[in-house]
């Protein structure tokens, strides 16, 4: 019978990081360096995020966050205030198909989030949970972030991968990453997504 080969289609997403590709990053209390946000009163989305957002949800591909997020696990901040970061960054972005957080930390002070997992990047567990829930094809996904463990992640996947070189996040990057592109911001990086054949 014809016309049944929806099933068959290939699902693929584009995976993206979300401190320095979404949202921008702010001052860490301890070191001064940019990292995320610990309150949502300091969130706030990058010039052009959403648009980008919105552009590959037009051209049907879906979109799925995979974020380390140690803080609670530091103890630099609380569960609730992380989920209340993760409420501001979603609302104010286009529907997503998937948000995934790795809590953990190797050497979280808090015990429940402490020692080491399988999802927290450059671990692919992320990916692979997603990938496995929404039924997609890690290979022909793609994975955006800012830092060398989001391209190693996006690599360990089986996914193709581009580097946004963020300024304020270059403390993590060594400049070896082996992403297949490089982007100024998320914007060029759907750019050239969306320009491929």
């Amino acid at each position: 019978m014809g016309g049944d080969h929806v099933d068959d289609e290939v699902r693929r997403a584009v995976f993206l990081d979300r401190d320095g590709v979404l949202n921008a990053l702010v001052p860490d209390p301890e070191s001064g360096k940019p990292e995320s946000p610990l309150h949502a009163i300091d969130t706030e989305l990058l010039p052009g995020a959403s648009d980008a957002v919105d552009a590959l949800r037009r051209a049907d591909w879906l979109v799925v966050v995979a974020s380390n997020q140690p803080a609670a696990a530091k103890g630099k901040a609380t569960l609730a205030q992380l989920q209340a970061v993760h409420h501001r960054v979603r609302d104010a972005l286009p529907p997503l198909d998937g948000w995934r957080y790795c809590l953990h930390h190797p050497e979280g002070a808090d015990q429940r989030l402490a020692g080491p997992c399988l999802c927290r990047k450059p671990a692919p567990g992320l990916l692979i949970e997603a990938a496995f829930e929404l039924e997609l094809d890690l290979a022909e996904s793609w994975f955006i972030g800012d830092s060398d463990s989001d391209v190693a992640a996006g690599i360990a996947a089986g996914c193709r991968t581009i580097l946004v070189e963020h300024p304020e996040s270059a403390h993590r990057r060594s400049g070896n990453a082996e992403a297949d592109w490089r982007a100024a911001d998320l914007a060029g990086a759907v750019r050239s997504i969306l320009a491929l054949p």
